[in-house]
């Protein structure tokens, strides 16, 4: 992984997020330099200084997006405003909940978000998902010829958004093998947790058999081939919910999560790397926790033991070899125990493929590719 702080990964991981979801290396240089003496402190100490030099980066960066806009030049105006907004989520998603600055940062990263993308004529059409008297939020991202195609819900991680996701090229990389893409903000994440205090849940299927409902009623969706794909704590979300709505088509896992609690007493215990800032702090909050026991408690449930073993549909389990965050023996368990699938496929990532940390960070194209190829030579193969 790129490191231009060593020994704080929390800060090197956000900044290979960024690079990941279409960063520019020579802007996110000026959000490092600064930083390098702040750094050794610790990923909370710092926090605030690492907000502001995002925030002035992608300041910048969305003045120039105007000069562009103002001359004419639309799409080089949509490419900056897409990376801005990049950079502000990056900067908001390594903020406490009661750091006020973070709001008005991802307030202005959802609106660059929708301003780069209609002027770069991306079909990407907002979508609310009904849900236990509320809705979530979702991108539906297609090609806009309305023809019927298969379809993949993506489903965020712990700390990831819809946008991001959309942003590292998931859904580019699906459209081209004809596959479109509902990127969803599930409960826990995103607009879900910031805008309708919607927290996440150990019963997944509450919430992913409702995408499944809203995918079957358009017209470009074939609603025999709709799949679920799911990254980081999306690797439990997504196997879970295939074992649980056998209308899924088809699973793929970009980093497996077999074992989610037991992660969490073991972070507590060492303090392993963690994906944020002030992690217990944001994680409890995710949940709607306010006391840590009674969250571990909880997350408890949270295991994939006794549910793949459900799971009769097609099964793709991808992992980096040297992931500091879930160790890629999650991915060996998932596999071993999804016994009923009928083609079930586990992928270690190596040094080779040049991809070995969390999801894929350090390089952002191998495991998300491999999956695209996946499910769409599955998906052909279902007719």
């Amino acid at each position: 992984m790129f490191e231009p702080f060593p020994g704080n990964y929390v800060w090197n991981l956000g900044i290979n997020l960024a690079l990941v979801c279409g960063g520019n290396h020579g802007e996110l240089d000026e959000v490092c330099r600064p930083l390098r003496a702040a750094a050794t402190a610790g990923a909370d100490a710092g926090s605030a200084q690492l907000f502001d030099a995002w925030v002035g980066v992608a300041d910048q960066v969305a003045r120039n997006a105007d000069a562009d806009l103002a001359r004419g030049y639309t799409l080089s105006a949509g490419a900056k405003y897409l990376r801005a907004s990049g950079y502000y989520l990056a900067a908001e998603r390594l903020q406490s909940r009661d750091y006020a600055p973070r709001w008005a940062a991802y307030d202005r990263g959802l609106e660059l978000f929708r301003r780069g993308a209609a002027l770069k004529g991306m079909h990407v059409e907002p979508v609310e998902i009904p849900y236990e008297g509320s809705a979530y939020p979702a991108l539906f991202f297609h090609d806009g010829s309305g023809s019927r195609r298969p379809c993949l819900v993506s489903v965020n991680g712990l700390d990831s958004m819809k946008e991001q996701v959309l942003m590292a090229g998931h859904g580019a990389v699906n459209l081209e093998r004809g596959i479109n893409t509902l990127f969803v903000d599930q409960p826990g994440t995103g607009e879900a947790i910031r805008k309708r205090n919607l927290p996440a849940v150990w019963d997944s299927e509450r919430w992913g058999s409702a995408a499944f409902d809203v995918l079957c009623g358009r017209d470009d969706v074939d609603p025999a081939r709709i799949g679920i794909f799911g990254l980081s704590f999306g690797g439990y979300h997504a196997p879970r919910i295939a074992a649980n709505d056998p209308r899924y088509a088809l699973c793929a896992v970009m980093g497996a999560n077999h074992v989610w609690g037991r992660r969490q007493r073991e972070r507590l215990a060492n303090e392993g790397e963690n994906p944020v800032p002030h992690y217990w702090d944001h994680v409890m909050w995710v949940f709607g926790f306010d006391d840590r026991d009674e969250f571990l408690d909880y997350a408890d449930r949270i295991t994939l033991d006794g549910e793949v073993a459900k799971i009769r549909v097609p099964l793709c389990i991808t992992h980096g070899e040297a992931d500091r965050q879930i160790p890629a023996f999650n991915a060996r368990m998932s596999y071993d125990q999804a016994v009923n699938s009928p083609k079930r496929h586990l992928r270690i990532f190596t040094h080779e493929d040049f991809e070995v940390e969390h999801c894929g960070a350090d390089n952002g194209t191998g495991m998300r590719d491999y999956i695209a190829d996946w499910c769409a030579e599955t998906f052909a193969g279902m007719g």
